[in-house]
């Protein structure tokens, strides 16, 4: 028997599912595969993912596999955005292409589901919504609220231009809300805070959490030894994501200072692709190494003592977190990095917002052995009970079924 079709895009390849996004994606899109023919549309920030066409094309229907507008029509975009009010991160993706595609593909008509990844791929699909097409839509993240945070923490003229994409994106959040079936978040928290303000369309907003390859980060994993000899805490993510460099340069700056007046020879990693120039300034800091992009980020974290997520500027779940507490780390996170993670703070992973009581934390870690094993058992098993993939995948097909078209 034949599966149905879907059509899923995403503003980013889901594969390899190498960053946090791209994690989520993957694992979706491979689960959707299963159930349905994919026709897949996707854009390419990373000319090296195209090597990765073959095995989409082995797997999906068909595929269609844009490069990110650079340069030019960047700008074009973007001025383009300005002058129709449009939010910019919205307007950045706006590709005449990718609308043929998705209009030839829906207009011969028989592709009766749509699973859209992140809110740029919304307006591909707005004109072709009806009451006989299933269109799933994953939020991931309140994005409008990430640049309100940015608006906070800026100066003028980036605080404005911040202020103005949080103000269109969240209106323009609300009318994809009122347009789709299903409105997915990756956390409890994140999708009870988009309902305050859905309206009516509340009841179509669902959390998704993020899952964890519980096999692949396993603290049972054998890994080429690392031994620092010293105190060593690490901090993973892909850096040149604000939220990211914002966290590595507060942990440099102003906790791995604090820490080393008890421990002197502590040593920070920062380990994720593409540092920007503000990260590699900070490996030539004491005490500090940036190693930019690597094969495998699991014998760094396996290696550390402690894993770090000093994140000031989030939305949604940290993959980072999750990935540390299935290897059974200890991790000593804000609470903007805590936030949405089903845990115990204190009995799985630890909690600290300010930097005096981060350091705090790290150096009681550091000094108490026992109290850092049974702070990493208890984070695997928390993973184990709660963050399987297959786990969240029910969901998803439990959401799906609910809003199926009779």
């Amino acid at each position: 028997m034949a599966k149905p079709e879907l059509l899923f895009l995403s503003h980013r390849i889901p594969y390899p599912p190498d960053k946090g996004d791209k994690i989520r994606s993957w694992n979706i899109l491979k689960h959707l595969t299963e159930r349905f023919d994919v026709h897949l549309g996707a854009f390419v920030d990373d000319p090296a993912d195209r090597q990765h066409e073959p095995f989409l094309r082995s797997i999906c229907k068909d595929v269609c596999l844009l490069d990110v507008a650079t340069g030019r029509a960047r700008a074009s975009r973007l001025l383009g955005g300005l002058a129709s009010a449009k939010p910019l991160s919205i307007a950045m993706w706006e590709d005449r292409e990718m609308h043929r595609f998705v209009r030839a593909l829906l207009d011969r008509g028989g592709v009766d589901h749509v699973f859209l990844f992140s809110g740029q791929m919304a307006p591909y699909v707005l004109k072709h919504t009806t009451r006989r097409r299933l269109i799933v839509m994953d939020f991931v993240d309140i994005d409008s609220d990430k640049f309100r945070q940015y608006s906070r923490q800026s100066s003028w003229p980036k605080s404005k231009i911040y202020a103005r994409e949080a103000k269109l994106l969240a209106q323009f959040e609300k009318n994809v809300a009122r347009n789709v079936d299903a409105s997915l978040f990756v956390s409890e928290a994140e999708a009870a805070l988009f309902k305050s303000y859905a309206g009516s369309y509340a009841h179509t907003v669902y959390p998704l959490n993020n899952g964890v390859d519980l096999d692949y980060f396993s603290a049972d994993a054998d890994f080429t030894p690392m031994t620092p000899g010293q105190p060593a805490f690490v901090l993973t993510g892909a850096m040149d994501y604000k939220p990211n460099i914002d966290a590595a340069i507060w942990m440099a700056k102003d906790i791995l200072p604090r820490v080393r007046k008890t421990l002197p020879k502590a040593e920070f990693w920062v380990v994720g692709s593409s540092p920007s120039k503000e990260v590699k300034a900070l490996g030539k800091r004491e005490g500090i190494s940036v190693t930019g992009r690597v094969p495998d980020v699991r014998p760094y974290v396996a290696a550390a003592d402690i894993a770090v997520a000093p994140i000031r500027i989030a939305r949604g779940v940290q993959n980072k977190v999750l990935e540390a507490m299935a290897m059974g780390r200890p991790v000593v996170a804000t609470q903007h990095a805590f936030s949405g993670i089903h845990a115990e703070p204190g009995r799985d992973l630890c909690i600290a917002d300010s930097a005096e009581d981060f350091a705090a934390q790290l150096i009681e870690l550091m000094q108490d052995e026992v109290r850092r094993r049974d702070l990493g058992a208890a984070a695997r098993s928390r993973m184990v009970a709660e963050y399987s993939w297959p786990h969240q995948m029910q969901r998803l097909d439990a959401i799906i079924e609910r809003h199926k078209v009779s």
